[in-house]
């Protein structure tokens, strides 16, 4: 183990959670949830409606409950205070902000879903990467591996 990786846990697990980890952890379930049931909406709708091309339906549907993974750990993670989940949690938000980007760019209902997107995913990121969520899961900076 390197001198620059830190511990899977914090050495204060006794004490309160932080609001500001404990809402980065919720946001971050929300959108793990949402991507679940955008995906089963997907899988219903390919297998017993009528979509355009059922095949690219229900792989959108499988592939949005496999991403769903990938936030859901990552709340998992926050809540527990473990240092690793900052990392999926963090790369969740950067992935939403080009998805809002075109959301916002589009026609129609998707707008209103990109505005909302796109402050979820600001809000996380300014929650995930605050000194006091950062204190509260161990992680510490480049110059800090040894205190």
């Amino acid at each position: 183990m390197s001198s620059e990786q830190t511990p899977t846990t914090t050495s204060d697990d006794t004490g309160p959670r932080p609001r500001r980890l404990t809402y980065a952890a919720a946001l971050a379930a929300l959108e793990g949830l949402a991507l679940v049931a955008g995906g089963v909406w997907l899988l219903v709708l390919g297998l017993a409606g009528e979509p355009d091309d059922r095949g690219q339906a229900v792989t959108g549907g499988v592939t949005l409950i496999a991403l769903a993974l990938l936030p859901l750990l990552a709340a998992r993670g926050l809540f527990a205070r473990r240092g690793w989940s900052r990392g999926p949690a963090v790369i969740t938000q950067i992935m939403a902000l080009p998805v809002a980007y075109n959301m916002l760019r589009s026609d129609g209902v998707a707008i209103p879903a990109g505005i909302v997107l796109a402050v979820v995913a600001v809000t996380g990121l300014v929650l995930l990467i605050n000194p006091e969520t950062t204190r509260a899961l161990g992680i510490r900076g480049p110059g800090n591996a040894g205190k």
